[in-house]
């Protein structure tokens, strides 16, 4: 049962990636590219009646983890809490931003809250790659000093950063070269998906310039993945041993490059949304790739004292573990049925929404 609830916040996790993805990604496009008032109104039309609904997965996350692994929760909202609290501060201006926007027609308040908008999915994109940088490189579980444990096996705390940016310390931060350069990934991947939501939805006349921005983002991305791969040698000794025991797993990478080989050709895309499924092919590919390096666990330990957290040693009992999986299926189709309504009902280009208008 703990692998079935394993695949299950993985892929509630990845559905996350995906969607929020392109709303965090169109917000940075906003932030940069957005000039007129049009294109504005056509970037925040292609994500109006989606970003809320979109949030819902992290929520369903975070209730997965708290329900089949809630060792791993308790650990990581504690050891984690100074980086929780800025995204959801980031996720709050966020929304504010959206909101607020159109509730006074002033040139002031709106260049306020676009910024804000903008700015905060930037720092979302940045601060969720290096979150999955934290979880790769791992944390020094039970705290340990000189050989001894200060806190319980699971329990850690991490400061935004330690003094030497080094994600080899031994004491750690948040924030390091190695988190920091994955959060550059995920700012990147996100704006190329973000782009092609955009292109996707609408009219604009931004979407030949953002065409031109995903082809050339998609070099400096094709780069920053073959830098990462190359430097995880630094944080695991052997990256790859889960793929080389078991080559079935090789269909993540593989996923991973289809995504990224076939932004090269965005332009001579005839359907809008090729591009978007490309990019999404990307993101699914290379999370569920490095989930998979580090499988069975889900945070690894940095010391030899404690071992690292597993999705064994995290897990909930068995009896609570399948019942579970009767309420999971009642949620499950509640949800895929919202999101299939929602989606028809606001399928085609978005241009004419209006979305917060007042």
């Amino acid at each position: 049962m703990e692998f079935f609830w394993y695949i299950v916040l993985i892929g509630i996790l990845a559905t996350y990636l995906v969607l929020d993805g392109y709303d965090f990604g169109a917000g940075i496009i906003h932030l940069f590219f957005a000039k007129t008032e049009k294109d504005k109104k056509a970037i925040t039309n292609a994500i109006g009646p989606f970003w809320d609904a979109n949030e819902v997965w992290l929520i369903a996350g975070g209730g997965v983890l708290f329900y089949a692994f809630p060792t791993l929760y308790a650990a990581s909202f504690s050891g984690f809490y100074l980086p929780l609290m800025m995204i959801l501060w980031l996720l709050i201006f966020r929304a504010v931003g959206l909101e607020l926007r159109g509730q006074i027609h002033n040139r002031m308040w709106e260049a306020v809250w676009d910024k804000a908008f903008g700015i905060a999915s930037l720092l979302l994109a940045l601060f969720f790659g290096m979150a999955l940088g934290n979880v790769v490189r791992g944390v020094n579980l039970g705290m340990v000093v000189n050989g001894v444990s200060t806190q319980e096996p699971h329990f850690f705390f991490l400061p935004l950063w330690n003094p030497t940016f080094s994600p080899v310390a031994n004491e750690l931060g948040i924030i390091d070269w190695f988190t920091l350069f994955l959060g550059v990934v995920s700012v990147v991947a996100l704006m190329i998906h973000g782009a092609n939501w955009i292109i996707f939805k609408t009219n604009s006349s931004l979407n030949n310039q953002l065409k031109a921005l995903v082809y050339k983002l998609n070099f400096v991305l094709l780069v920053l993945v073959i830098v990462s791969l190359s430097v995880w040698h630094i944080i695991e000794k052997e990256p790859f041993h889960n793929f080389l025991e078991n080559p079935i797993l090789f269909i993540f990478p593989l996923i991973t490059f289809v995504g990224l080989f076939g932004l090269f050709k965005v332009k001579t895309f005839k359907n809008d949304g090729t591009g978007f499924l490309f990019s999404s092919l990307f993101l699914v590919g290379g999370f569920t790739s490095t989930t998979a390096s580090i499988f069975p666990e889900v945070l690894p330990s940095t010391n030899k004292v404690n071992p690292s957290l597993t999705i064994y040693n995290v897990a909930n009992g068995d009896y609570a573990l399948s019942v579970g999986v009767y309420w999971f299926a009642v949620a499950l189709l509640l949800v895929v049925g919202y999101f299939t309504i929602q989606y028809k009902v606001f399928k085609g280009k978005m241009d004419e929404v209006g979305y917060g208008e007042h």
